[in-house]
């Protein structure tokens, strides 16, 4: 059937959005006007053309201006509009007709909860699977291959992110699993932090050399230990830098399998920043001295939100987050997810889709919704962590505080280099024992005591009863996890009320 254009009378609209393309295929000249323009872009699809010509665009007032779209559209606006087709009609010219239109005029993206996707007919199937029918290029064949309401959030991700692809997983820990199985085979070599998240630490202590991968861990913190592995293997450094800068960045490239060889890196894994204490891996050098190597670089980004950190910019092939963390940012749906280039990103979802590891169409939906007012909350969540980190930081009863946007933190050259915040989690340790410090948790009336993180209720927990309960002294004198250390993950409150909560807590100390 061929399109017709309607009528000047008819009420039908002749505006419509052309968003044939997910967000980050556009030119990148064009994703501006997509996402700031209030009103359709084209005023009509010619029939007998696939693409618009210049007298096919509407001048409004309100349309962006030349400067505005050679602009980069800020993350506030990427997370409310980046990867929503809101009437959106996927126009194919094939031959001067319309092959299909998908519409909706509904401002929140639909939940779509069918499991099942039809074909036409045979035909139609045997295109899908050549793909070469671009009238179904959404379509999802089955649920757990995807859903258009899960692809509008991976779009969204994908476009905070700046990458290529993403995949939304189950879980963040689906989403460490996924990652490690497709990128790192047998033989492989996987080098990872001593602090990051314990789970997946435990899985590529416990179950990667099970399946014939090395592992090893390294401690950011043992300066000497480090160098002299690193002038051991005969390390090439580049002896124009100052010898202090980056010597803890480049154990990722050279590890040892006996004192004569050296066996090669498949991948190095770190949290940045790290959970419970916030130390920052040089992401830029790290990328440059694995990428000589050939060893790929993954970034479990979670401590810090896409707001505050963008690892794939830095030079990482992957970024993992806990999406359950700042991006649902509601303690209310658990999910994880995937970002990097469409080369990792395919390898990486053969194996998800093997595991099983699907988001409902109900939580990806929740997700999107809590996502429209991440920049908001990561926001005063970065100024509420700072103000309260300087704040203890001069108390006489907090000996400690982890918190790298602290002119005193090890770490805030790296953090003030690669992020715009430093997120709302501080660790400090209390001037007191096991049960002084659980006087003052215990004080607290604002926060709950709960793990996780990021949402817009704070929690505070004290790792040593709670993420470390069970863990040898040994366990945890190695991650550097004390009796007196207490994590505060800050919310969206006001500021005043948590301060006045703590320093009366501290007072029964």
């Amino acid at each position: 059937m061929v399109a017709q254009e309607p009528q000047r009378n008819s009420p039908t609209p002749r505006h419509t959005w052309l968003f044939s393309r997910p967000l980050m295929e556009l030119p990148t000249s064009l994703v501006p006007r997509v996402v700031l323009g209030r009103r359709s872009i084209l005023r009509r699809c010619r029939t007998s053309k696939t693409t618009a010509t210049h007298d096919d665009v509407d001048r409004h007032d309100d349309a962006p201006t030349e400067q505005r779209r050679r602009r980069d559209t800020s993350d506030d606006t990427l997370v409310v509009h980046a990867g929503e087709r809101r009437c959106a009609a996927l126009v194919i010219g094939g031959g001067g007709g319309v092959v299909a239109a998908e519409t909706t005029d509904s401002i929140a993206t639909p939940i779509v909860t069918g499991t099942v996707h039809w074909f036409r007919d045979s035909a139609d199937l045997v295109a899908f699977r050549e793909g070469r029918c671009l009238r179904r290029r959404h379509s999802f064949e089955y649920g757990r291959y995807g859903n258009p309401t899960v692809k509008v959030l991976e779009d969204k991700i994908s476009a905070m992110e700046r990458a290529e692809a993403t995949i939304v997983t189950s879980s963040g820990m689906n989403a460490i699993i996924a990652t490690l199985l497709a990128v790192v085979s047998p033989g492989g070599h996987v080098v990872a932090t001593t602090d990051c998240y314990s789970e997946a630490r435990a899985f590529i202590r416990d179950r990667l050399p099970k399946m014939g991968i090395r592992s090893t861990f390294v401690d950011l913190d043992d300066m000497e230990a480090l160098k002299s592995v690193l002038d051991h293997q005969g390390n090439v450094r580049d002896r124009s830098e100052p010898q202090t800068v980056h010597k803890m960045l480049e154990l990722r490239v050279f590890l040892i399998s006996n004192e004569n060889m050296r066996m090669q890196v498949t991948m190095f894994y770190a949290d940045s920043p790290t959970n419970p204490h916030l130390k920052c891996v040089d992401v830029r050098r790290v990328a440059e001295l694995c990428h000589q190597r050939g060893a790929l670089v993954c970034i479990d980004s979670t401590m810090a939100s896409p707001i505050n950190q963008k690892p794939l910019t830095l030079g990482a092939d992957v970024v993992l987050h806990s999406v359950t963390k700042y991006i649902a940012g509601h303690h209310d749906v658990i999910a994880g997810c995937i970002s990097g280039s469409e080369a990792i990103i395919s390898r990486i979802r053969v194996w998800h889709h093997d595991l099983g590891g699907t988001i409902s169409p109900n939580a990806a939906y929740m997700i999107i919704r809590g996502l429209k007012t991440m920049a908001l909350r990561v926001q005063t969540q970065n100024r509420t962590a700072l103000r309260m980190a300087q704040l203890l930081e001069s108390h006489p009863k907090i000996e400690r505080v982890n918190y790298p946007w602290l002119e005193s933190s090890p770490w805030h050259g790296i953090a003030r280099r690669q992020m715009t915040g430093a997120g709302g989690v501080i660790s400090f340790e209390v001037a007191s024992d096991m049960c002084g410090v659980m006087r003052f948790v215990d004080k607290l009336e604002l926060p709950f005591i709960a793990t996780s993180l990021g949402g817009c209720e704070s929690l505070v927990q004290q790792p040593a009863i709670m993420s470390y309960w069970g863990k040898s002294d040994a366990e945890k004198a190695e991650t550097g996890i004390k009796d007196k250390l207490v994590r505060f993950s800050f919310g969206i409150e006001k500021f005043e009320d948590l301060k006045d909560d703590i320093l009366q807590a501290l007072e029964t100390i």
